[in-house]
């Protein structure tokens, strides 16, 4: 393990590296699900159907050769990785604070202005024609059974853009960032939020129109909701999180676990879901001041901590197996283990191994994080929405804590 003073600076490099590397991309770039941005695919209507869309955008996410320059994909900015991104920078702003030196004022400086690209950003890349602020991803993509087209809304990628435009407005107090993100929660409780009976609560997701359990959609919209509420105290917000969150807590199992969702073809349990989940919880009884749902994540981290690591620091992908170890699953690992490193000095450790492992398998000299490491191979291409944002929120999270230990 290496020392504080080693794997500071380590940290700190990459960070750099990768700001680099985004910046002189625009922060644009390819995504594991955008083949159906083709050009080639959408000249030729014969293939245009449920069958072709899946298996080419199959294909290409698992493909660890990248073919989309020959089928004419574009690099786009994607609302969910600008999100990312400025969550990120709102830490590293803070972290610069804290420091009080004359090069982090200097840092500040130029964090202030990514933000402010960020943001202008978000608001350009907001779903068109639509009556709310709410956001979709820059590609179409085709489920098991229908299509959504590209920059249609969703719940994930409007939650995650209005969490980061509520991390802008705490950092700068810019009242513009709160009334987007409140009219984001609004399209999600208007639009999104469904009941049936007393005590089944939930959000639609992927899509609209399915009103089916997916467990960490319904933590991260009512994580969301009480954290509206805490600025706004509109009472609109309260009671739907409360219960889209009471209904998928009571279908944790009895081990911790949850499967992803309730339905027959749902029912896996994998590391970046259950993260979710678990951080959501915590954001619920935070802004709530209630600990309601304490025991709830003190059940679901004892099963997370047990089962998603090798003794390397590898990130499992699932809880029963290893593989694909997943750039995702190595971010969100970090980001879990820094929420819950009050329960235990052994998580930052972790956390810190986690990053090791990463930085030693996953990570490219000319500034960026691979994909995905398989038994057979790797797969290092440069997504910026699943890899590159992901994982710079993830450092800025590790480096969030004053004092790294080993």
């Amino acid at each position: 393990m290496e020392s504080k003073s080693d794997i500071e600076p380590l940290i700190r490099q990459a960070i750099s590296a990768l700001l680099k590397y985004c910046q002189r991309n625009n922060w644009s770039g390819y995504d594991p699900y955008d083949a159906l941005n083709s050009e080639i695919f959408n000249r030729l209507p014969f293939l245009d159907s449920r069958l072709p869309r899946l298996a080419l955008t199959q294909i290409l996410k698992r493909s660890p050769l990248n073919f989309r320059k020959l089928l004419l994909i574009p690099k786009t900015q994607n609302p969910k990785a600008i999100a990312l991104f400025l969550m990120a920078l709102c830490k590293l702003k803070a972290k610069a604070y804290a420091a009080g030196t004359e090069k982090s004022q200097h840092d500040i400086g130029s964090i202030d202005d990514h933000i402010k690209t960020m943001v202008q950003s978000l608001t350009a890349l907001r779903s068109p024609e639509m009556p709310y602020w709410c956001w979709g991803y820059s590609f179409p993509w085709q489920g098991r059974t229908v299509l959504a087209p590209r920059s249609a809304p969703n719940l994930v990628c409007t939650v995650f853009v209005a969490n980061a435009l509520l991390d802008a407005y705490e950092a700068n107090r810019d009242a513009e960032n709160l009334r987007i993100a409140t009219s984001a929660a609004d399209y999600i409780l208007n639009e999104l939020y469904w009941t049936k009976g007393d005590s089944i609560a939930g959000f639609s997701y992927p899509v609209p129109t399915l009103q089916v359990q997916v467990h960490n959609a319904n933590f991260l919209g009512a994580a969301l909701f009480c954290r509206i509420y805490k600025y706004c105290k509109e009472e609109r917000f309260l009671g739907p999180a409360m219960k889209a969150a009471r209904y998928s807590a009571a279908q944790q199992q009895a081990d911790g676990s949850w499967d992803y969702g309730e339905l027959s073809t749902q029912r896996w349990i994998d590391n970046f879901h259950t993260g979710f989940n678990l951080c959501a919880l915590k954001t619920i009884n935070i802004c709530l001041d209630t600990n309601e749902f304490e025991p709830n994540i003190r059940r679901g981290f004892e099963f997370y901590r047990s089962n998603f690591f090798r003794d390397d620091g590898a990130p499992k992908y699932f809880h029963n197996s290893v593989y694909p170890i997943d750039i995702h699953s190595v971010a969100q690992s970090i980001i879990t283990l820094m929420e819950f490193k009050d329960l235990s000095p052994a998580n930052v450790e972790l956390a810190q191994r986690v990053f090791e492992w990463a930085k030693e398998n996953m990570w490219d000299e000319r500034g960026y994080f691979y994909y995905q490491v398989t038994p057979y191979y790797k797969n290092k291409i440069p997504y910026m929405r699943w890899s590159q944002a992901w994982m710079l929120l993830a450092m800025a999270t590790l480096m969030e804590t004053k004092n790294i230990q080993c």
